[in-house]
């Protein structure tokens, strides 16, 4: 939890690898997950490494495993996940996988060509089956030249032309049979009538079972077609229009003997082929039961073996070439895990050269690491979204864990909506190992799920914050009882029966003895809830304690800057910069926190008409004036607040001139001290632009040289004082927006209070207003519309505008104070996703 609170300390090393046990070490840190390798040739392209053969080997086996996917896919097999991680595999494990693999997808494409010519084959023969059948009926039944199909019961043995009629035609009459696409049908027989000129006879009818496309795939209706003519140019014609419109033609026999012949024969066909069809589709079968065995473990083999060879490409051999050579960031803590892992892949390869990891020194700014768990990642996901922390600044995570929920809990203070919040981030909690969650494909679900505990103790705060504001669903609840007596007031009073009818309101005066007998125990007493009155005193309520709360948070913001400059070794920057500003926000606005407080103590109700306002004097003390119409809250106070404003004023001055004139008068102390200085006397400058992101140390250029220039010197410190500029004008006028942005709390407390009431009030309140014998059964739909309107608004919209109001407050308000998030993640090679997690 430690590393939590500052990124891990993180160093740059040296592995040298010997060739032989290269390949196996890569593989043990990938396991591990502890380095982030740089690459040593960034100006070599891809195709000129040195391993670029093994990786495209590998791409080719990828290619395999994608076909032997798409083939499963077909087959409406489902490929599942790989049940454990396996190794990358050495050399020769991957010849196996290879020949395997390509073995395996050769056979599928064998199998697969021959099932699919016997699938091809087998449905011609039923076409043709089909065609003879049908042509049965069309050959023996008489019909005129050109007239449309009208299937009658007629003998097959009665010719297609009345016996009368051969003795006016010498011609022989011939037969086209075959299917066609029923989309086409209409269009075929269109273009045979006007090629042929009526010269022929055509009869369609559709087949009795569907069978399948060869080109789409899908099952149709094919539509049987035969047709007779005469002549042998007709015949050409019927057979190249047929051609054109992709039909299968098949052919006739003359005689009814002959075609009983042929039926016969495709009869026997068909079961053979079905026969030959079935054991192929066995075989298919077994191949694919292979593939799905086979197939996760390859390819996660694979991947592995090809990550491998790309960061082999990314180090650089020695002169002997004998050696590689890797540059690693690495955090410190994990060396001895380093050494270990190139111990452990040195002894699977058999090298008896031993590897081993060397630390060396940098001038660049390491990546940033911060471990997380289940709980904080969530936290921690929020501060990066705005920017990953500069190498070991100070990290707000581990604050955010408790004042974020609290903030979005003052927006969204109510028991009921806090608890039914507690409750779906509970249910996520303690089922989050089910495997139906974890692997959702929703975007959305996925967000609120990796947020579960962020919105559990948004809930829990929302709960406690609802009983401060004592609202359940818009409505108080009575924990104790109340503090105003109204009995008491009636006795005191002289409220007759005449004044009662015509006062609807009726005043509680406190200063009345057993009026008002305390405060209340735990939040606000229930008995505002019925007060015309209560929103004027929930709206100064709320916007005081916006107040207080925002400049306690601002001022928090400034502390944890104390960190960041003992850490950095900068302790001027407590003086010249902390104290500044620290002075500028406590003299203003920590002083108007004062204010509200005194005023609170002082006053109560027997002298609250005469409480002077705090707005006033608060303006008064910037224009150092006093009102005579507004009295003092306690004596000197005019005094007291010029000192504080004069304060306030010559404390920016030394905000924006003290650092830059610190670090010049240091350079030229250094400067005359010694005549070449090191890189550890130009360090402090880089140090003040390390907000910026730059290294801490001194540059190359500064080391050879012997020492910056004067024309260097002068352009240093101009960016130095500019840098400085920017932060002190941003600092002070962000002290007063940032105080106003807090106001947001106020509002958006205010704004689901009244979304809360108003829903209550337009929906559960009239269906118990107008409850009559018929009230039960109206009340359930009543209360259903009630409760799809709670969700809907006030916990997902109202709830997603509170989030991002409290996500502005701590992005903008309060990291800006102390935080400066220009790093960059350390991003380890490893094999698992969540390595760090």
């Amino acid at each position: 939890m430690g590393a939590l609170f500052r990124s891990e300390e993180i160093g740059l090393a040296q592995l040298f690898l010997h060739s032989a046990a290269a390949y196996s070490c890569v593989s043990e840190l990938g396991e591990r997950g502890l380095l982030e390798f740089r690459d040593l040739n960034p100006k070599v392209s891809a195709f000129q490494r040195r391993f670029v053969g093994e990786v495209r080997r590998c791409e080719e086996m990828e290619k395999t495993f994608t076909f032997l996917q798409q083939e499963l896919r077909g087959a409406g097999r489902v490929l599942g996940p790989c049940p454990e991680s396996p190794r990358a595999p050495l050399a020769r494990e991957a010849l196996r996988v290879q020949e395997q693999s390509e073995q395996l997808a050769q056979e599928l494409r064998e199998v697969s060509h021959n099932r699919a010519s016997l699938r091809g084959r087998l449905r011609e023969l039923r076409q043709y089956l089909h065609v003879l059948r049908e042509g049965q009926r069309f050959t023996s039944l008489p019909a005129p030249l050109g007239s449309p199909p009208r299937p009658r019961a007629l003998s097959e043995h009665e010719p297609i032309l009345d016996p009368s009629l051969h003795q006016h035609l010498d011609r022989k009459i011939n037969f086209v049979a075959g299917v066609i696409h029923p989309w086409r049908v209409s269009a075929f027989e269109r273009l045979l009538w006007r090629a042929c000129r009526g010269y022929l006879v055509a009869s369609f009818v559709e087949m009795p079972e569907p069978m399948e496309d060869p080109a789409t795939g899908e099952s149709i209706t094919w539509v049987i077609f035969l047709i007779s003519y005469w002549g042998e140019q007709i015949g050409q014609k019927i057979r190249k229009i047929s051609d054109c419109f992709h039909c299968h033609v098949y052919p006739y026999p003359e005689s009814e003997a002959s075609r009983a012949d042929t039926m016969s024969g495709l009869h026997s066909q068909i079961q053979d082929l079905s026969v030959v069809l079935e054991e192929t589709e066995q075989y298919l079968a077994q191949v694919l039961d292979k593939v799905v065995l086979a197939l996760p473990t390859w390819r996660v083999q694979i991947q592995k073996m090809k990550a491998i060879y790309l960061i082999l490409n990314q180090c650089s051999f020695d002169v002997t070439e004998k050696c590689l050579i890797a540059e690693v960031w690495c955090p410190v803590r994990d060396l001895t895990q380093v050494q270990d892992a190139l111990r452990q892949g040195s002894y699977k390869s058999g090298s008896s050269v031993e590897c081993f990891v060397q630390r060396i020194p940098t001038s660049e700014s390491p990546p940033t690491l911060i471990r997380t768990n289940k709980f904080t990642a969530g936290f921690q996901s929020i501060v990066d979204a705005y920017g990953v922390a500069s190498y070991q600044e100070v990290n707000p995570a581990p604050y955010a864990i408790i004042t974020f929920p609290f903030i979005f809990a003052i927006m969204f203070g109510d028991v009921g909506h806090g608890l039914l919040m507690f409750l779906f981030a509970l249910w996520m909690v303690l089922y989050e190992n089910s495997p139906s969650l974890q692997q959702a494909s929703n975007e959305i679900w996925l967000t609120f799920f990796e947020g579960r505990y962020l919105i559990l103790l948004m809930g829990a705060f929302s709960i406690y914050t609802g009983f401060i504001y004592n609202e359940c669903f818009s409505k108080a609840t009575v924990i104790f009882p109340s503090a105003w007596s109204v009995a008491t007031m009636a006795n005191h009073s002289s409220w007759s029966s005449d004044y009662l009818a015509t006062h609807p309101s009726l005043t509680l005066d406190p200063n009345v003895t057993g009026v008002f007998q305390g405060p209340y125990p735990f939040g606000i007493d229930p008995i505002w809830s019925l007060a015309t009155n209560h929103l004027n005193f929930l709206n100064s309520f709320k916007m005081k304690m916006s107040v207080v709360l925002g400049i306690v948070h601002m001022g928090f913001g400034v502390l944890l800057g104390v960190f960041n400059h003992v850490h950095f070794q900068q302790r001027h920057r407590l003086v010249l910069e902390l104290l500044p500003e620290m002075v500028f926000l406590l003299a203003l606005f920590g002083y108007l926190v004062f204010l509200i407080f005194y005023k609170w103590v002082k006053f109560s109700a027997a002298d609250s008409l005469v409480a002077p306002s705090i707005l006033i004097h608060f303006i008064d003390m910037f224009l150092f004036t006093s009102n005579a119409g507004n009295l003092p809250l306690y004596r000197g106070q005019v005094p007291v607040q010029t000192v504080l404003v004069a304060l306030a004023l010559a404390s920016v001055p030394v905000l924006l001139l003290g650092t830059p004139l610190y670090l010049c008068c240091r350079r030229r102390a250094s400067r005359t001290s010694r005549p070449a200085p090191v890189a550890a006397a130009e360090q402090e400058p880089l140090l003040e632009g390390q907000e910026a992101g730059n290294s801490v140390n001194a540059t190359k250029e500064d080391v050879e040289s012997g020492g910056p220039s004067p024309d260097a010197e002068h352009s240093d410190f101009a960016e130095i004082f500019m840098h400085q500029a920017i932060h002190t004008i941003e600092y002070c006028l962000g002290c007063v927006s940032n105080t106003a942005s807090y106001l947001r709390l106020w509002a958006l407390s205010l704004a689901h209070a009244q979304l809360s009431e108003v829903l209550w009030t337009m929906v559960m309140r009239n269906g118990f207003v107008r409850l009559s014998y018929a009230g039960g059964v109206v009340l359930v739909p009543v209360f259903a519309a009630f409760a799809v309107l709670t969700v809907a608004i006030l916990l997902v919209m109202e709830g997603l505008s509170a989030f991002l109001h409290a996500l502005r407050l701590h992005w903008v308000e309060f990291q800006n104070k102390f935080y400066v998030g220009a790093g960059y993640k350390l991003c380890p090679f490893a094999f698992a996703p969540d390595a760090w997690e």
